[in-house]
């Protein structure tokens, strides 16, 4: 009965991480901890949950197809930085002694919820939303650069991503968010994908809940990106943030 309940819940962590990820990412924060809660050791329960989250990514993708027409001469020169980074971040962690990663998942967490609690300062500072769009060459440069860097992480951990991305995408110079949302989905769904096949190669996923935990993100992430643009996020990150405070003592306690 007890590990029923506990399916129930990495169920329910997988459905609310697929849609906070279809809104502005921070997903991990809920379906991670889920996982090590369950019992599953960390790095596992780091694979597996890439795993889980990047078809709910995909049909996250989908549902903002409309809103990524006018993105299509960006999406294959930033795929290319998202294949190599994800593989790399992922390789990272293979080589990684467990150990170590058990050691730097607090910090790993800790960062990702700063990150998205400090989601409004970051957006305002790089003016979201404000202006009209312009891309440079310069910003090209930017853009494949930074989502290297944002793809490694995101194959090594990868809470926090679609806040990175979405800093990285407003620096090159757009500015709908909508649009950004779309083209962050697309690319982070390659992140995930990448680093997925790396650990299903080294026999890390879990598959049984990794499947389990599939159904929840992509229902999750397909209703999230439907509804994005009726819920007030300040709800969604509240909670989010919440979360990973109280992960992050947990872990460090621990």
């Amino acid at each position: 009965m007890e590990n029923l309940f506990g399916l129930v819940g990495l169920f329910i962590a997988a459905v609310i991480a697929g849609a906070i990820n279809s809104v502005a990412g921070g997903g991990s924060l809920i379906s991670f901890p889920a996982l090590v809660a369950f019992g599953v050791p960390s790095i596992p329960s780091n694979a597996t949950n890439t795993a889980a989250l990047w078809p709910g990514s995909l049909s996250s993708a989908f549902a903002y197809s409309k809103d990524t027409k006018l993105y299509r001469n960006l999406v294959v020169p930033l795929l290319i930085p998202s294949f190599l980074g994800g593989l790399l971040g992922a390789f990272v962690l293979v080589i990684t002694p467990p150990e170590w990663f058990d050691a730097i998942v607090p910090f790993l967490v800790l960062f990702a919820t700063l990150l998205f609690a400090f989601r409004d300062q970051f957006t305002r500072a790089l003016k979201f939303g404000g202006g009209e769009e312009h891309i440079t060459a310069l910003g090209r440069v930017w853009g494949f650069l930074f989502q290297l860097f944002v793809a490694t992480y995101g194959g090594y951990f990868g809470a926090g991503i679609g806040i990175l991305m979405l800093g990285s995408l407003s620096v090159m110079g757009l500015r709908d968010i909508h649009r950004m949302n779309g083209l962050k989905t697309i690319l982070g769904t390659m992140i995930n994908m990448i680093a997925f096949v790396f650990f299903a190669f080294k026999g890390l996923v879990v598959w049984h809940l990794a499947l389990w935990m599939t159904l929840g993100a992509i229902v999750g992430g397909y209703g999230g990106a439907r509804l994005a643009k009726r819920v007030d996020p300040r709800y969604i990150r509240a909670f989010v943030i919440c979360v990973g405070v109280t992960v992050s003592i947990y872990l460090f306690l621990k």
